[in-house]
């Protein structure tokens, strides 16, 4: 479904990526593991055209969309969740996602009260205001929100970022579930230990440049992996 042939990307002057390369199947669940900084939002950024790359390319479903802008992305089937959620703070949860719904290419069609299902604590708060929420409620509502579109393939950047531990285990089942539903899905954490259970492949990225790749069981076992996440 997605192939990254050799992409630099910059901010300015400085050089951020260097010469990455990952591919995700239909169906799986890959990660892309690494410390902060190392260069795992850039990467989701430059696949969705938030930062376009300067070389290298990047082919989804089948398709050349290096330098696509992040709507026509969208429109393609491809839905991203930020690592700062970037929720309507004004808006209500319920407005949130209305705002966002639209028939995408997705075999499975989310609307309100499906997501509602998939995160029940939402439902109760449909009519609460996106800013009054908690660091958790809204990364629900992020993901809820990314749903909406009906997507094929589900961008998640640092998704248990400052979450409690029962909330990390919440959302590790809403993440199975939705590989279960047959979502793809690239997740970028550096907690390997949550993304273990649920990944099917795992990429590791330091200093910008891949520098490990294989079965996440594979990888969790390597020391210099290890070292590299800081576990």
């Amino acid at each position: 479904m997605l192939e990254v042939q050799g992409i630099h990307t910059y901010y300015g002057l400085s050089h951020i990526l260097f010469d990455v390369s990952l591919r995700v199947e239909a169906g799986q669940v890959v990660c892309l593991l690494g410390r902060n900084g190392a260069g795992k939002t850039t990467t989701l950024k430059s696949i969705m055209g938030l930062a376009p790359p300067a070389r290298g390319r990047i082919r989804f479903n089948q398709r050349d969309v290096t330098g696509w802008p992040p709507y026509r992305m969208a429109r393609q089937g491809a839905g991203f969740v930020p690592d700062n959620r970037r929720i309507f703070a004004d808006l209500t949860v319920g407005e949130n996602l209305e705002i966002a719904a639209r028939q995408g290419p997705g075999a499975e069609k989310w609307d309100r009260e499906r997501v509602y299902d998939l995160f029940p604590a939402l439902r109760a708060m449909d009519r609460r205001r996106g800013g009054l929420l908690s660091g958790g409620e809204q990364k629900m509502l992020a993901i809820a929100r990314a749903l909406m579109t009906n997507p094929q393939f589900l961008l998640l950047d640092e998704p248990t970022e400052g979450l409690a531990p029962l909330l990390v285990k919440s959302l590790g089942e809403r993440i199975r579930k939705l590989k279960e539903l047959g979502l793809t899905v690239l997740l970028a954490e550096q907690n390997l230990r949550f993304t273990l259970g649920l990944s099917d492949y795992g990429y590791i990225i330091d200093n910008g440049r891949i520098c490990h790749h294989g079965r996440v069981a594979e990888l969790v076992n390597d020391p210099q992996v290890r070292k590299i996440c800081g576990i």
